[in-house]
């Protein structure tokens, strides 16, 4: 028997979930300066519904770096301002709705 999803009522590997929650966010990125002058950038705005974990992986994998997601929003040690769009939109976030402030 195949896996039903419980949002779209499709089969699992039809599912299209994931593909719209990533379409309809509004993420920003920012650099925060936190205890003895280290750099963070945070990202805000990725649902749960996008996997979130999976995607800090990813993330800290591209960057090697360390990072969490807490509170919904993921925290990357460093500056990686540079190139995070570019990155975001290689995980299938479309471009227009990634600003990076």
């Amino acid at each position: 028997m195949v896996n039903v999803c419980n949002q779209c009522g499709l089969p699992q590997d039809l599912c299209v979930c994931e593909t719209i929650a990533r379409e309809q966010q509004k993420i920003t990125a920012k650099i925060e300066k936190r205890k003895f002058g280290k750099k963070y950038t945070i990202i805000v705005g990725i649902n749960k519904e996008a996997n979130i974990d999976e995607i800090v992986r990813k993330l800290k994998s591209k960057f090697a770096c360390g990072g969490t997601a807490k509170n919904g929003q993921i925290e990357l040690q460093g500056d990686h301002k540079s190139r995070i769009k570019g990155v975001l939109v290689d995980l299938g976030f479309p471009e227009e709705t990634i600003e990076v402030v």
